[in-house]
């Protein structure tokens, strides 16, 4: 039964704890990650579901990827899938018609970010008008500026200078009144810049950005807030700090690797840039095969983010430069060119291998989600969690509605 965003505590609280359950069984299915295992560990209790994923090229571990759940594939796949599906059914927040606004509005906004800032606003009723937006880590004010309407203030708080003086001139050639803020929104002082008459908007503030939020906005009282959260992995903390009394009282323990997981869909990487990921990671996986050589250790070595023109190097040169890197004895004169094969053909089994992981995709984000919005039912908000779009425009579409009672 999908989550109703128009009901809340028990629903929230119940499908809450049935993720947990769900998650906690099967974690070592989704804790290991394949791009770090020559063999996950769950291959050999599932020799058949690892033969059939390993068997798959890579261009059918991308047209699955976004679907994982869609798959024929042996045994427990199929049925963990369901589960999943059935566990992450969240409906649609309800939409309002909202009042047009003039073209030049979405200026300077790149077409898929207006979208989902129109059907942000678009679901954001409250009990009561709000007076006063908030927009919490504001850019330029684009969030803020469509969600003003005559009568109420707005206020964007911006670390960036040059988003702020963007912001100021753009409301003022929209004829929009507001107030740009230069504030570090994780400094002591941000408490100052919330009161008892904010309503609170964040579109996307990552990780410990929105959850500072939260924390401010729930202390000084401020009636309404609207969040959809995002890069949950964006966290000072070595591991996931759990911020309701059900997420502390939970087994589960989450890496910043695993909290990455729910960010590993993607639906607007174009065909250049999906290219240089793919043979980046290519590349790091043959390198990773001649590392364990080398070293003699068969573990997985971490190497730094590298610039893209890295690429442009001859996979030889590549590997010495990153071995030279990482303190690696010489790596003598391998074939290359079998490496380099072998690095793409890892990379095949890793994608496929990864559809597994997928699959846990979602439960984990809305495990997340609910966990914020548990913490904010503590703290005397009535809250309702649903989507405000479709993930093809984000996958990122989550939305907790929090009213204070």
């Amino acid at each position: 039964m999908p989550l109703d965003p128009t009901r809340q505590d028990e629903p929230i609280h119940s499908r809450f704890r049935a993720l947990d359950s769900f998650l906690f069984a099967y974690q070592d299915l989704w804790h290991p990650r394949p791009f770090t295992y020559l063999q996950l560990p769950w291959e050999r209790k599932y020799p058949e579901l690892a033969h059939w994923l390993r068997q798959r090229s890579l261009s059918e571990a991308e047209a699955a990827h976004n679907h994982p759940e869609q798959l024929d594939a042996p045994f427990p796949f199929k049925a963990l899938a369901a589960e999943a599906t059935a566990l992450s059914q969240v409906a649609a927040l309800p939409a309002t018609v909202l009042e047009p606004v003039a073209a030049r509005m979405s200026v300077d906004v790149p077409g898929r970010k207006w979208q989902q800032i129109e059907a942000f606003a678009s679901r954001l009723s409250f009990g009561k008008a709000p007076e006063h937006w908030l927009d919490w880590c504001a850019g330029k004010g684009h969030l803020g500026r469509r969600l003003t309407r005559g009568g109420q203030a707005l206020t964007c708080l911006e670390y960036d200078p040059a988003l702020i003086e963007a912001g100021r001139l753009l409301s003022a050639r929209l004829n929009v009144e507001a107030e740009h803020v230069c504030q570090d929104v994780m400094a002591d002082d941000t408490w100052r810049r919330l009161g008892n008459h904010h309503t609170a908007v964040a579109l996307h503030a990552c990780g410990d950005l929105h959850v500072q939020l939260m924390h401010l906005a729930s202390q000084v009282g401020c009636p309404q807030l609207a969040i959809a959260p995002c890069c949950y992995n964006r966290t000072s903390a070595p591991s996931y700090q759990p911020l309701s009394r059900e997420g502390q009282a939970s087994a589960l323990h989450l890496s910043l690797d695993d909290l990455g997981l729910p960010l590993s869909e993607t639906v607007t990487a174009g065909a250049r840039v999906r290219r240089q990921r793919d043979t980046s990671m290519a590349r790091r996986l043959g390198f990773d095969l001649l590392q364990r050589e080398v070293r003699g250790v068969d573990q997985y070595l971490s190497t730094p983010s590298l610039p893209t023109a890295w690429l442009d190097k001859p996979f030889a040169d590549y590997c010495r430069e990153l071995a030279e890197l990482k303190g690696l004895p010489a790596l003598g004169n391998p074939d290359w060119a079998a490496l380099e094969a072998a690095g793409w053909q890892r990379l095949a089994h890793v994608r496929n291998l990864e559809l597994l992981r997928n699959l846990f995709r979602r439960p984990l984000e809305l495990w997340l989600v609910l966990d914020r919005a548990l913490f904010l039912q503590e703290r005397q908000y009535e809250v309702r969690v649903g989507t405000f779009c479709d993930s093809q425009l984000t996958p990122r579409n989550l939305l907790l509605l929090a009213e204070r009672r």
